[in-house]
């Protein structure tokens, strides 16, 4: 009798001769906090063994490159023709194994989008890449670039077209590569054909346009591809599971759509053992956030693509991208979309989702909320973080942690995102814990943005810790401003001030009349917004809010005085917000500045001179103000005194929790 509520997710699946033991796999993951010598540390070793430990039945290492000299994009990446890359790829595979999951390779060539072999001094890796990569068009290349045909002008330099006898050399280093992750203990190799990389190129019909056999012909275009699985299947076997990625459709009208991708997946068929259905390119911005669903996409938005190829083929079938909900999960094998599910991002915000289903805690699991901060750290600093899960990149500490040994009392004051976790950090290392609020419900200020509906991850987020504060052995005061005698009457021996921060509000004339409301107003009632909307800021908070009420119907308009948005450059998120305002018609204007509010306009100054633009609402969305003044009085009550989150400095929800989590981690380590 099987008794677990998702029966269909861990019903085991057999692909070649492993047995996975549920239908929940860790799809291909990069890691990049290397040293120089780009080998495999203790920190990766624990970061792919915790997804193991939460139960995955697949954890794949991603970006492992077949031909180093010719198809590295990043300078960070696992190079599979490097001998000295065994004992760390061993000690890998082996921290996944040990836990029951099947270790998987991902093996890589980006052909084209080399970046790395035309750039290895790492110019052009900032936030300002494009502009660096455009500059520098005339100068002459430190390798070759080498796609399917030559191309003068590619994205990040000239491409040349790929003789045959380097196809010949990369189709056997795919076999080699394949080899070499089976000796190192993996237990299966996941080809990548999709995102726009090497193999997806030569499969293009509007990129491979070549006249010779690997080229032209759709039987010529899969040429590459059914060559690479041959020269795989040769070097490890017949038995060895081979998985394969593919685009089920590019999303984009330059590539190829779903009924191409069928054609794809019918010649892979019977050919792989799995066939793994991702969608659109990595190097476009418009269809790297449908690759990985941006918030502003449904959850299981490219679904639809594997249950198309589904129907047309035997070969077990894999979906993956913004899966967060193991109910729609278990509902996407059982009505036979697919049978296997992949999760990325989320893997990251809960690695320990496929026990809690099984065990049926499923509203316990940290849903990502698909805010890309950990892209953003990938890119910046190439360490991976979440923003709502702060033991990501601790994962050696928290797997041998235990409680402070010197046990205090902590006053945690303010309810919102910092002092949660602090007070569930600090509880959890076996410290008394009161947390006081002085509204009547814990959640903060991002409580005023749970009617945004590209916002209900964060809303859960929020609810599961205050459920979690509520059910843990923590003294909860609601209701309750803190002043220093209230602090003092508690005897504390440590204070961790959340105290946040005040809106701040521009001196304009007219800043103060009826039709100006503040950004976090206008979130809890949208209802007070007229038709023509215009906002002042454009930091995250106003251009997310511009969307909201463009949703909405509103005419949106966002003025920032700065010459450039206030937004990571090299955030994911960042295209995904710039897509969405694209496509919602909003007006951007950047460089200008507001000079007079009336009752229903409002007049700029800007790069078109002096303008009165219709405004029936005016919203300020221009920064906050730290409590600083309040929490600085209560740092003399207590022996120690910590300031964490908005009150110190405004920040995101990133910082927030990294700094809280620290923070109240080491209450009680100290040797003083």
């Amino acid at each position: 009798m099987n008794n677990l509520k998702f029966k269909n997710l861990f019903e085991p699946i057999q692909a070649g001769n492993a047995l996975f033991r549920n239908r929940i796999f860790a799809s291909p993951e990069g890691f990049y906090n290397v040293g120089g010598d780009n080998l495999p540390n203790l920190q990766e070793v624990a970061f792919f063994e915790r997804k193991a430990l939460g139960g995955a039945a697949s954890v794949c290492v991603g970006d492992c490159i077949v031909d180093s000299p010719t198809g590295t994009h990043y300078p960070y990446l696992i190079r599979m023709d490097d001998p000295k890359t065994l004992p760390g790829l061993s000690s890998v595979a082996a921290g996944i194994n040990r836990h029951g999951a099947v270790a998987a390779a991902e093996l890589s060539h980006s052909g084209m989008y080399a970046r790395y072999v035309a750039d290895p001094d790492g110019v052009s890796y900032g936030p300002d890449a494009a502009k660096e990569i455009e500059a520098r068009r005339g100068e002459t290349q430190k390798g070759t670039l080498y796609g399917p045909v030559a191309i003068e002008n590619g994205k990040y330099g000239r491409v040349e077209e790929m003789p045959e006898e380097l196809i010949l050399h990369i189709i056997d280093k795919y076999g080699k590569a394949a080899a070499w992750a089976k000796r190192c203990g993996f237990g299966m190799v996941t080809v990548h054909g999709g995102h726009g990389w090497l193999l997806a190129q030569f499969m293009s019909p509007t990129v491979n346009t070549r006249t010779d056999r690997w080229g032209g012909t759709f039987a010529n275009r899969m040429r590459f591809t059914l060559a690479v699985i041959e020269s795989v299947r040769k070097h490890v076997g017949p038995k060895f599971p081979i998985e394969i990625r593919v685009s089920g459709s590019e999303c984009d009208p330059a590539g190829y759509d779903i009924g191409e991708g069928v054609k794809i997946a019918k010649a892979l068929d019977g050919k792989v053992d799995i066939l793994h259905v991702s969608a659109g390119n990595h190097e476009f911005d418009h269809t790297f956030i449908i690759t990985h669903p941006s918030m502003f996409l449904p959850d299981g938005s490219n679904v639809q693509f594997a249950a198309e190829i589904k129907k047309h083929v035997s070969t077990p079938v894999a979906t993956v991208g913004g899966l967060t909900d193991p109910a729609m999960m278990d509902e996407i094998i059982a009505s036979g979309k697919a049978d296997i599910v992949e999760l990325g991002r989320q893997t990251i915000a809960d690695p320990d989702l496929p026990l809690k289903a099984r065990l049926g805690k499923e509203d316990d699991v940290n849903k990502c909320m698909r805010c890309c901060m950990c892209f953003s750290g990938s890119g910046n600093h190439r360490v991976l973080q979440c923003s709502t899960n702060p033991a990501i990149g601790r994962e050696i500490e928290e797997r041998f942690a235990f409680p402070a040994w010197d046990k205090k009392k902590v006053l945690v004051i303010g309810g919102g995102i910092g002092g949660m976790q602090a007070a569930l950090t600090a509880e959890k290392n076996g410290h008394d814990v009161t947390l006081c609020e002085k509204t009547g419900s814990l959640g903060g200020v991002l409580l005023c943005e749970r009617k945004v509906p590209f916002k209900l991850k964060l809303e859960e987020y929020l609810r599961r810790q205050a459920r979690f504060v509520e059910s843990a052995n923590i003294d909860v005061r609601l209701n309750t401003e803190v002043t220093p005698e209230y602090a003092d009457s508690l005897k504390p021996d440590v204070i961790i001030a959340a105290l946040g921060a005040r809106p701040a509000k521009p001196p304009i004339p007219g800043i103060d009349g009826p039709n100006v409301i503040g950004a976090e107003e206008l979130y809890v009632a949208p209802e007070k917004a007229g038709e023509n909307v215009v906002i002042l800021g454009g930091g995250l908070v106003g251009l997310e809010l511009g969307i909201f009420m463009a949703l909405d119907g509103r005419r949106i308009i966002v003025l920032e005085m700065m010459d450039e948005l206030n937004l990571d450059p090299f955030g994911m998120h960042t295209m995904a917000i710039m897509n969405e305002m694209a496509r919602l018609g909003i007006d951007l204007r950047l460089s200008t500045k507001a000079l007079d509010i009336t009752e229903n306009s409002i007049v700029t100054e800007g790069p078109y001179g002096r303008e009165e633009l219709p405004a029936d609402t005016v919203v300020y969305a221009t920064g906050q103000i730290p409590l600083r003044d309040d929490a600085i009085a209560l740092s003399g009550v207590a022996p120690e005194f910590y300031q964490i989150g908005d009150c110190l400095a405004p920040r995101n929800i990133l910082a927030a929790t990294k700094e809280a989590y620290a923070i109240a981690h080491d209450i009680g380590r100290r040797l003083v």
